[in-house]
């Protein structure tokens, strides 16, 4: 079996470049790549003294955050899903 094409594209992230490799497409890596700057950002923007490593460590917890939150909601709406189909 082929492994899936690996894609490069090069992302800017909180002011700096990051080599991004995935099989995803590289308009969806620039579109991650700027949703996780955008967070930064945000958070930088509410608590400017907080340095670098500690505005990347709240947006990974904001963003797991939100994962678990979305992973919940979907078991809810099989679980309504489940119940209409009887």
């Amino acid at each position: 079996m082929t492994e899936p094409e690996k894609i490069r594209v090069a992302v800017e992230i909180y002011g700096q470049t990051y080599q991004m490799v995935g099989t995803e497409s590289g308009s969806h890596m620039r579109l991650v790549a700027t949703l996780v700057d955008d967070m930064m950002r945000e958070i930088s923007s509410k608590n400017r003294s907080l340095d670098t490593t500690k505005i990347a460590v709240l947006t990974a917890v904001n963003t797991v955050n939100d994962a678990i939150k979305l992973k919940d909601r979907i078991k809810e709406l099989e679980n309504e899903l489940k119940l209409l189909k009887g």
